[in-house]
C-alpha cells in the first residue's frame, strides 16, 4: 500500500457505507461543511467550504490502489484538492492527502426541488456516533451550515443508496438536532 489518503467529513465517516481500508480519525483545519447543490446530483449533499477558523472532524481512508481516477470518478461532483491542506492524524505512512468539494461556482443552495435526504443526514450521523460518540454528533451539527434546507423525510422508503438502519437512539439524536435549529421536513 502506498501514502494516498482522501478525509471524509460526511458519509465516509460512517464505515457501513463503504470498504475503505484503513481508516483513521482525522481533523481537517481550514474548513466548515454545508449543504450545498449541483446539477451532478438531485439532492443535496455536504461540501467542504473553506473557513480559516473552521475544523472538521472526519475520517481519512486509503485511495484503493491509489487509484485516483476511479476514486475521482466516485466522487465526480465534487473537485480533489490537494495543495495546501492541513489535515491532522496519526495514520502511518500517509504521503499524500486529499479533500474532495464542490467548486464555488458549481454550488448552490437547497431548496424544495433539491432537498436534503434524511436518510443521508442519518447516515453521516450515526457515523459520527460511532466514531466519535454524541460530542461528535453535536460537532457535525455545530460545524455544518445549511440548516435552513428542507429536509425530505425518506427513512420510511431510503432513496440515498447506502442508507443505514439506525436505532431509536441514533434516530433521537437526528431529531433532536433538527428541532433545535428550527429544520422544516417535508414529507417524501
Amino acid at each position: 500500500m502506498s501514502g494516498a489518503f482522501f478525509f471524509g467529513y460526511g458519509s465516509l465517516v460512517n464505515r457501513g457505507t463503504h470498504h475503505f481500508t484503513p481508516l483513521h480519525p482525522a481533523t481537517a483545519h481550514g474548513w466548515r461543511r454545508a449543504w450545498r447543490c449541483t446539477d451532478a446530483r438531485e439532492a443535496a449533499f455536504l461540501t467542504a467550504v473553506p473557513d480559516p477558523d473552521g475544523t472538521l472532524l472526519g475520517m481519512i481512508a486509503h485511495v484503493p490502489a491509489d487509484d485516483w481516477a476511479a476514486l475521482d470518478e466516485r466522487e465526480a461532483a465534487y473537485d480533489r484538492l490537494g495543495a495546501g491542506l492541513k489535515i491532522t492524524h496519526e495514520a502511518p505512512g500517509v504521503a499524500e492527502l486529499a479533500l474532495y468539494a464542490i467548486a464555488p461556482e458549481r454550488m448552490r443552495g437547497p431548496s424544495d426541488a433539491h432537498p436534503l435526504l434524511l436518510s443521508y443526514l442519518d447516515v453521516v450521523v450515526q457515523g459520527y456516533l460511532l466514531e466519535y460518540g454524541v460530542e461528535g454528533a453535536e460537532h457535525f451539527f455545530a460545524t455544518t451550515d445549511g440548516w435552513d434546507c428542507p429536509i425530505l423525510d425518506d427513512r420510511a422508503a431510503p432513496r440515498y443508496p447506502r442508507a443505514q438502519r439506525l436505532g431509536d437512539p441514533e434516530r433521537a439524536v437526528v431529531d433532536r438536532h433538527l428541532a433545535r435549529l428550527g429544520s422544516r421536513r417535508i414529507a417524501a
